[in-house]
């Protein structure tokens, strides 16, 4: 597999004006780590920076900074997120 350089931007969530926001979301994604193959799409996506990237490709939501959008659900290629109802 031939790899390019790419420039990219990512947000990460702060304390502040931008910051914890995701006690108002309706549905929360939820990770299936069986189904999950470390692409890291959803972690590129994320617009708010609550998807965390581990030390060995793994990926976490960090639900304070998390608004629910769906957008990591959607770019899933394996469709090992799932948006689920808040309680």
């Amino acid at each position: 597999m031939e790899r390019y350089e790419a420039d990219t931007t990512i947000s990460y969530p702060c304390v502040g004006a931008a910051g914890k926001t995701g006690g108002w979301r309706d549905f929360k994604p939820v990770i299936d780590q069986s189904n999950c193959i470390k692409c890291l799409r959803c972690w590129a996506y994320c617009p708010e920076g609550a998807v965390l990237r581990g030390e060995d490709d793994s990926v976490s939501i960090d639900y304070d900074y998390c608004k629910g959008c769906g957008i990591c659900a959607r770019e899933c290629p394996k469709k090992a997120i799932t948006m689920e109802r808040e309680d």
